[in-house]
């Protein structure tokens, strides 16, 4: 099969699913009132709450968002076939991911800005608050370690990449002081920051940057890039937004629809076969079984509860109108579904052939990051005409400042959540934005260095919960918008119906893990199971009762006004 008519196909969904689906769910559930204030005007500050341009907004939103997660999990994925991955991707982008990303937005914005955690004291109560923040703190103690070890070893892998990663800090700096101190418009900035982006990437190709090995204290270089990440992490996420991050995220969302632009442009002009099957009957020994784990596997790029933390931690602080919801969070996950469609592509079509790419996928953890940026580098090779190595670089690099921008967000993310763990038990020394910051900081890297057996890997021993902890929030999430949109006497069917199906495939894709551990007597990763698992639960609980009681008060005041009448 032609590889054109998947992109097409996928990327015509994903404009149906903008145009007409989030409309109608802004317009008919959320109501979007263009003129309601939203948080970053009425506790504007000019660190965390600042109104925004919606253009850059969505780059910030998009990129935080759109990290090595859609390209990983398809990447993985498409071993089952390009069949399941690709209908999961565009089906979950449109009907679960974008209303989830538009709602936890909406909820936040209409709430104060409180993030999804704060908003289910308010709509549940403060228990299942409490067990709903250990598991949101839990998934960004993930992402952060996880999304250090893959940046470092794309480091490693492709030295290239390494200038421009670092050099993009530079031009957003430099971006931001224009826009903010300066008032200069948006434009030129803009096109100033791509062409420099790219430049460093042909001097990347020229002056690639490697460690040696035991450089500080004997660690390997990837152990020691872990700890430069997160040094970085660590400033930039206690920068104003509009210093640093706003300016990133934005140059990388134009950066990342430019190379959308070139692979797929690439991919018409090459017209590469899909070479793997649509449906895998020959996976290796060692993959699960397609039902539960695809729903868990590929999680960003389909729906990802990280995206829920986002747009009520960060981006809800940020938003300029109510109307720029479906802008800003709908569209926000329609380019990451993008991003996941490209990985399919890349890691189906990026083979010579069926047996090139069966050699290739002979485990289930051979896909990633590897695949994406050979596969998808032969595509823009055979297409564009472009040398492969910068090819890959260019890939390389889109992959690597996703990562860093989800790791900026998910450090910023945890320190909200340390600080407000200080005030509400009373621990003066949390609420700090630097003692915060260290406390964050520092068990990530007792994630990443603690488990595992080479320093710096740990983050990698837990991917297997990264994916379920990220589909059990995003599920929760739907939850707490059902019971919002109930208590407001709105139709919840939108927000239900993906909730259910997701719960119950994620709560069955964890007891799979959990004897899987067990088997393996890998008691870390069950304990972590068990906890996840048990506050869920109890969260769920929680929240389906007070989903019963808003029921029954709707159905009381129906029948109240039906008596007055």
């Amino acid at each position: 099969m032609s590889a054109i008519l998947l992109a097409v196909v996928g990327l015509g969904a994903f404009a149906a699913g903008y145009f007409i689906y989030s409309r109608f769910i802004g317009e008919r559930i959320f109501q979007l009132d263009p003129d309601f204030e939203t948080p970053a005007h009425t506790y504007e500050d000019g660190v965390d709450y600042v109104p925004t341009n919606r253009w850059v907004l969505w780059g910030h939103h998009f990129t935080s968002v759109a990290g090595a997660a859609p390209i990983v999990g398809p990447a993985i994925g498409v071993i089952w076939g390009w069949l399941p991955a690709f209908l999961w991707v565009t089906l979950g982008t449109i009907f679960f991911a974008g209303v989830h990303d538009a709602g936890a937005l909406w909820a936040s914005i209409r709430n104060k800005g409180d993030s999804i955690g704060a908003l289910t004291e308010t709509v549940v109560g403060k228990r299942a608050r409490s067990l709903f923040m250990i598991v949101i703190f839990l998934l960004l103690l993930m992402v952060n370690a996880v999304f250090a070890i893959i940046i470092a070893g794309l480091f490693v892998d492709v030295p290239s990449s390494v200038i421009p990663a670092w050099f993009v800090i530079a031009v957003a700096l430099s971006i931001g002081w224009l826009l903010y101190r300066k008032g200069v418009p948006l434009l030129w900035p803009s096109l100033i920051a791509l062409v420099l982006l790219y430049g460093s990437m042909f001097v990347g190709e020229v002056v690639p940057v490697s460690l040696p090995d035991g450089v500080v204290a004997g660690l390997e270089a990837p152990a020691v890039w872990v700890i430069i990440l997160f040094v970085y992490a660590a400033i930039a996420s206690l920068l104003p937004v509009w210093l640093l991050l706003q300016p990133r995220d934005y140059i990388n969302g134009i950066q990342l629809f430019v190379g959308l632009a070139i692979f797929f442009g690439a991919v018409m002009l090459a017209n590469p076969t899909v070479v793997a099957p649509a449906y895998n009957t020959a996976v290796p020994d060692d993959v699960p079984p397609l039902l539960p784990l695809l729903f868990v596997t590929i999680a960003c790029g389909a729906i990802s509860g990280f995206h829920g933390l986002v747009s009520s931690g960060t981006t809800s602080k940020q938003l300029n109108k109510e109307s720029d919801v479906r802008f800003v969070g709908y569209l926000g996950s329609v380019g990451e579904g993008a991003l996941a469609l490209a990985a399919i592509v890349a890691c189906t079509a990026g083979f010579a052939t069926m047996a090139e790419w069966e050699s290739y996928y002979d485990t289930f953890a051979a896909g990633g990051i590897p695949a994406f940026v050979q596969g998808g580098g032969g595509i823009i090779s055979e297409g564009l005409g472009l040398p492969v190595g910068f090819s890959e670089t260019l890939l390389a690099v889109m992959a690597v400042l996703f990562a860093a921008t989800t790791m900026d967000t998910g450090v910023r993310l945890q320190r909200y959540i340390v600080q407000e763990w200080g005030r509400i038990y009373r621990i003066p020394a949390l609420t700090g934005r630097g003692v915060s910051t260290v406390v964050v900081v520092v068990l990530c890297l007792a994630l990443a260095f603690g488990a595992g057996d080479e320093a710096g890997t740990g983050g990698l021993v837990i991917w297997p919960l990264f994916g379920t902890t990220n589909q059990l929030l995003a599920g929760l999430t739907l939850l707490i918008l059902s019971v919002l949109l109930m208590k407001l006497g709105r139709a919840v069917v939108y927000t239900l119906a993906p909730m259910v199906f997701l719960l119950f495939m994620t709560v069955l894709a964890l007891l799979v893990q959990l004897a899987d551990f067990w088997r393996a007597g890998d008691y870390f990763l069950l304990f972590l199971d068990l906890v996840i698992l048990g506050a869920a639960i109890w969260v769920g609980l929680e929240a389906l009762a007070t989903l019963r009681r808003a029921r029954a008060e709707q159905k009381e005041q129906e029948r109240v006004e039906v008596g007055t009448d």
